[in-house]
């Protein structure tokens, strides 16, 4: 039996970010170095040897004309970072390296110092430091075993910044909050919560956007929109909607989700393919050759497949109740779902991902 409770209040910084207030994505090319024996194999991952040489000379060491470097401690990697709203010149960031050759493992590794680029090209963090790498592996007499994943790691602290990203807190004297999903009723419920505090200063543009007039003073608009931010608000209820995943059987649907009386018949179709190799031997001295043909076999089981009479229901309860008599698997569940929607018995909205 499944309860339905009411909706619970939400703080409004949970419904809604802020205009202007985001982070930035970085990413950038590096190596990773002091591996053992795990590296990339250089004679397929030209990339590695041409950055090995670019780095050594950006040192003042210059290498011989034709110089075939056979590396297995170096590895080529793309370094990733999220780079938060009002992030300052010396603040340090988690980073995540990736191993984008074929190296076998990054464990032990280091990063040497690479720059992190946002998307207008301008560098806005470098990173450098020892790997963290979750995995463990080994092998031995042509076997091998490997626990979680070797081919990335994290450097916690691993990034600084170097260059601040411009946020304006709103424009002039408004701030935009903008809800996380776009949501008529609970645009009108959050502009009255915030006019419920301060009087006249929010109004909604849209189902996704709210004006709110704030202190021009940098210092009190911070404290405005501190305790904005904290308002408890109870969002409208969403659209019933039922979500299924058609490639592993998930089935998820909300509390207003409700059905029509309606009839299923479901049955189970069972095909069945064999191949049998059999061998045709000729007759002593008959000159003849052995022949060797494939015989193939299909069989088809069907189980009956009873009508079942499902009754409607008002409530989420019911129709999970409605829908386990039927005794279907979750496979079987995302088609029944589909041919009650079709037939007009699935009050919701049927999403398939």
């Amino acid at each position: 039996m499944v309860a339905v409770q009411p909706a619970a209040a939400e703080r409004i910084k949970d419904l809604a970010s802020i205009a202007g207030v985001r982070d930035n994505q970085l990413a950038g090319y590096g190596l990773v170095v002091g591996l053992d024996g795990s590296g990339d194999q250089t004679t397929q991952t030209p990339f590695t040897v041409q950055s090995i040489a670019n780095m050594l000379g950006n040192m003042g060491v210059t290498l011989p004309p034709g110089t075939n470097l056979q590396l297995k401690n170096v590895a080529a990697v793309m370094v990733t970072a999220t780079l938060p709203p009002f992030a300052r010149p010396g603040q340090n960031l988690d980073v995540t390296v990736s191993s984008i050759g074929n190296a076998k493992s990054l464990r032990g590794g280091t990063l040497v110092m690479t720059p992190l680029k946002g998307a207008d090209g301008q560098i806005y963090a470098i990173a450098q430091g020892n790997m963290v790498v979750g995995g463990a592996g080994a092998s031995a007499g042509g076997t091998s075993q490997t626990i979680n994943h070797l081919s990335a790691g994290r450097i916690p602290a691993g990034a600084t910044v170097e260059r601040t990203v411009p946020a304006l807190l709103g424009q002039g004297e408004y701030v935009f909050f903008e809800l996380n999903d776009t949501d008529f009723g609970t645009a009108r419920r959050v502009v009255d919560a915030i006019n419920h505090a301060s009087p006249g200063s929010a109004q909604a543009l849209d189902g996704r956007s709210i004006q709110v007039r704030a202190p021009l003073d940098s210092t009190a608009r911070v404290a405005f929109l501190g305790q904005l931010e904290n308002l408890d608000v109870t969002p409208a209820v969403q659209p019933a909607k039922v979500i299924v995943n058609s490639r592993t059987g998930s089935v998820v649907m909300n509390q207003k989700v409700t059905l029509q009386n309606c009839a299923v018949a479901h049955g189970n179709l069972t095909v069945t393919v064999n191949n049998e190799a059999q061998v045709s031997q000729p007759g002593p001295l008959s000159g003849g050759q052995t022949v060797v043909t494939q015989r193939g076999q299909v069989d088809i089981e069907r189980e009956g497949g009873a009508l079942f009479n499902v009754k409607g229901g008002a409530n989420l309860a019911d129709v999970v109740k409605a829908l386990n008599a039927l005794g279907a698997k979750p496979m079987d569940l995302v088609s029944i779902l589909q041919a009650m929607k079709s037939a007009g018995a699935l009050r919701a909205e049927l999403e398939v991902i």
